[in-house]
């Protein structure tokens, strides 16, 4: 007999061999027989206080059979089998999450006067500018309360300002093409317009000054799908001298001059999700009144090459009445 220890372990190896093989059955007759016993040390605790604890270590857990089908069951069946799961019934209809951020258009858009910026508070027609403004303030006003229970800060000189340094940052990051930072200031509806056939084309946009301090002109109010979705607009008119000028992707000037300064009168509509506690003002549209004289078409550019050359026909005869004058010359000499 030999042990050996080590590791932890102990191996105990018997061996037994017995020198008379008479004793032994026919079959192990001439044979040895080598006897090998090995006992393993456990980590398991031998107490049996802890056996329910450990029975309880172990969690059954029903696998479902994947190969049964629904149409198998009844529908109380089905029913009870999804309550022991606790799955929800499948519904007939898609619901899917959506957000709208902003509004589809301009409600109740303001109606600029006629010659507006261009006739006095003196004259005749620009006193009745000013007799229907006061008419159509009504509604600015009780607008302008509804905007301020959401935002108590809310105050159209002191956003007039606001509105104008978004509209300034607006076009200088549409002169930069920044995408992103853009989608920021300007509203989805806004964006495609802005970015509308830019691509290609090199901005060249300064703002020089305002000819008059911007004013809120229009305040408006409405609620989309449910009474508590409320989104505010509010239309500032600017009149203001900028520069402007547009290159195609060749270099050529396309629209306006970098060295003309013009006068620009513009009604822009901003707007604001007021029922979003994190919402912000936002570049919405521009309104175009109908007397507006129409923009100045793009110039357009083209290549003009040199004076085409003369047709091979005209030249060959030229040729040939020269080549005929020495001719006439020798026979006039003989």
């Amino acid at each position: 007999m030999a042990s050996i220890f080590g590791n932890g372990r102990v191996w105990i190896k018997i061996f037994l061999q017995l020198p008379q093989a008479g004793f032994l059955a026919p079959c192990l007759q001439n044979a040895a027989i080598q006897q090998s016993q090995v006992r393993h040390r456990r980590t398991k605790h031998f107490d049996p206080k802890w056996k329910r604890l450990r029975k309880e270590k172990y969690v059954k857990v029903d696998i479902p059979n994947l190969n049964e089908k629904a149409e198998e069951f009844s529908q109380e069946q089905m029913k009870t089998r999804m309550k022991e799961r606790g799955i929800l019934p499948p519904r007939p209809w898609m619901e899917r999450p959506f957000h709208i951020s902003c509004t589809g258009g301009v409600f109740e858009a303001y109606v600029p006067p006629e010659g507006d910026g261009k006739m006095s508070a003196v004259s005749k027609e620009g006193a009745k500018q000013k007799f229907e403004l006061l008419e159509k303030k009504t509604k600015s006003m009780m607008a302008v309360r509804k905007i301020r229970s959401f935002d108590d800060d809310f105050e159209p000189p002191e956003f007039a300002a606001q509105a104008q340094e978004i509209y300034i940052q607006a076009h200088n990051l549409l002169m930069e093409k920044s995408k992103y930072k853009l989608r920021e200031i300007v509203t989805e509806r806004a964006y495609p317009e802005l970015m509308h056939n830019v691509n290609d084309k090199t901005i060249r946009w300064r703002f020089i000054k305002s000819l008059e301090p911007p004013r809120v002109v229009h305040a408006r109010c409405t609620d989309v799908i449910s009474k508590d979705n409320i989104f505010g607009q509010v239309t500032v008119r600017f009149h203001t001298q900028q520069v402007l000028a547009i290159y195609d992707r060749f270099g050529r000037l396309m629209h306006g001059s970098e060295l003309v300064e013009k006068d620009c009168l513009e009604y822009v509509v901003f707007e604001k999700h007021l029922s979003n506690e994190y919402g912000v003002w936002r570049l919405h549209e521009k309104i175009i009144p109908d007397w507006m004289p129409p923009k100045a078409p793009a110039y357009i550019t083209y290549r003009v090459d040199d004076e085409p050359p003369a047709p091979k026909e005209e030249s060959s005869k030229e040729v040939t009445a020269a080549e005929a004058e020495p001719e006439k010359v020798a026979t006039a000499s003989a």
